[in-house]
């Protein structure tokens, strides 16, 4: 019985994080509102490609508000993706293939698409109303030619 439990809690996750993307993608801003953490007691953390920790409801909705106010399109593309359960918690791994756009220029309907590969690690906690984010962090995938130290056989330096 413990294995059916199992497999609805992680298709639960799994349908949450399909949600928390799916609204960047419509820049439902309330939509990702709802899915964070909002129990009083625990701060969420955020951290975006590049931006420093982004700790409690305020920052973390914040950030997310600019950044849909800076995109005009965005789509995401969930690869790789894997669900730990553990007491309450979830761990969601994958890889985010971004297709995005800023506002247009020049008369344009809209500005440049630019591709990203970014690998993210969403935490979930089960809550009385379903299993919400506590906390995001997506980090840019480095190109062949940026490899950090080590990954080509060589040790780094010490």
């Amino acid at each position: 019985m413990s294995h059916t439990g199992r497999s609805t809690d992680e298709a639960a996750v799994e349908a949450a994080n399909t949600a928390f993307y799916e609204a960047m993608e419509t820049g439902d801003f309330e939509g990702v509102s709802a899915l964070w953490l909002d129990d009083g007691a625990t701060p969420i953390t955020c951290v975006h490609p590049g931006w420093p920790v982004l700790t409690g409801r305020g920052e973390v909705l914040r950030s997310y508000a600019l950044i849909m106010a800076n995109t005009e399109y965005i789509q995401f593309f969930l690869t790789d993706l894997k669900i730990s359960l553990a007491d309450g918690t979830a761990v969601v791994t994958c890889t985010e293939n971004i297709l995005s756009g800023g506002p247009a220029e020049d008369g344009a309907e809209l500005g440049p698409l630019v591709g990203q590969l970014v690998v993210a690690t969403n935490v979930f906690r089960r809550t009385p109303d379903g299993w919400k984010i506590w906390s995001h962090h997506a980090s840019p995938v480095l190109t062949d030619d940026t490899e950090p130290p080590g990954v080509d056989g060589t040790e780094p330096p010490a």
